[in-house]
């Protein structure tokens, strides 16, 4: 994509730091207008011009926002997932789509023991009621880690930094993933099993797997009845693996002991919950909306805005990787691309 004038990019959600730093770093070669608003809005004028769009995971991009994009050749996503994005209206449309498949490892594993230790310790719970001067103990008795059965679910990166964390607590580990490495789970002591043995067994259940159609609502209440009664489950890996109805029915039967949430099922819509009142939503959007709002003001249940990813290091990984794949793109050697359906075998 050889180009003598600068190519048009567009970076939304992103803050002016951010903003600087990419157009610092991308140079002449690209003319970069960024914004902290939402593509939703962004002028249509504006959006005619861009040639590579550069959003977060909190965008969504159909064929209604690529229609508005003519121009468009590459979508430089910067996040590991991309469910936000319709692959193919993209491939369709000729777009091409980069991400970036590995910042924040360590970032999220930690950030996953946070909630963990959150729930465990009802950290959560004591710091609001001090707060309101009330420094009383009583219903903030917790437990202990050291111990206790941790079940990741998808032993890939981020999985493995939570295992070698959860055994410097002294858990014990066992994980389900479809990819097994026997090597590293004997240097890390950890077992594999299966999906129901890991549910049947572990006290803590933490994901750690992409949406995906096979992975779609892995949690739902089947799976949930099948848990250890009492156990807590940790999600900052993507909202759609887990039914938020079978959830609440889990938690007000008490099969659940409580829930760490990162991501939500529909979190995009509790954004632009008020836009839904006023616009031919779904039935089913506007559920998981009432639905959320249940798990709000749970005390057993500590949801946070998708911040998993969120420390300083984190993003500038983020933001430099995502310049390496725009600078490959435009030099003719593009990395990190996302396999769209008309590429598969």
């Amino acid at each position: 994509m050889k180009n003598t004038m600068p190519v048009s990019a567009l970076a939304t959600t992103t803050t002016d730091e951010e903003g600087r730093y990419l157009a610092h770093e991308l140079g002449k070669r690209v003319s970069l207008k960024y914004t902290e608003e939402n593509l939703s809005d962004v002028d249509q004028a504006e959006l005619a011009k861009v040639e590579i769009y550069i959003p977060f995971v909190n965008t969504r991009i159909g064929l209604d926002e690529l229609k508005k994009m003519p121009r468009l050749r590459l979508i430089a996503t910067r996040s590991t997932g991309y469910d936000h994005i319709d692959l193919e209206a993209a491939a369709q449309q000729g777009i091409a789509i980069t991400n970036v498949p590995a910042y924040g490892e360590r970032t999220v594993a930690e950030f996953a023991f946070a909630l963990m230790l959150t729930l465990s310790r009802k950290v959560n719970l004591a710091a609001t009621r001090t707060q309101h001067d009330d420094f009383s103990l009583e219903g903030l008795q917790g437990f202990d880690l050291y111990g206790k059965m941790l079940g990741v679910v998808g032993a890939g990166a981020i999985g493995l930094h939570m295992i070698r964390i959860a055994k410097g607590f002294g858990m014990d580990v066992v994980a389900f993933d479809v990819v097994q490495n026997r090597l590293i789970a004997e240097v890390l002591g950890f077992r594999y099993v299966d999906m129901d043995m890991l549910l049947s067994v572990a006290d803590i259940v933490s994901l750690h797997v992409p949406a995906l159609p096979s992975t779609y609502h892995m949690l739902n209440r089947p799976a949930f009845s099948k848990m250890k009664r009492g156990a807590l489950l940790i999600n900052t890996a993507r909202g759609t693996l887990v039914d938020t109805d079978a959830l609440v029915w889990a938690l007000d039967n008490g099969l659940l002991g409580g829930a760490g949430l990162d991501v939500l099922e529909g979190e995009a819509y509790l954004q632009y919950e008020e836009e839904l009142l006023y616009s031919e939503a779904s039935r089913e959007q506007q559920k998981l909306v009432a639905l959320s709002k249940q798990l709000q003001h749970r005390d057993n249940v500590v949801i946070t805005p998708h911040i998993g990813f969120n420390t300083k290091e984190a993003l500038y990984r983020i933001l430099d990787i995502t310049v390496e794949n725009i600078q490959a793109f435009l030099d003719n050697h593009p990395r990190n691309l996302v396999p769209l359906p008309q590429e598969k075998s």
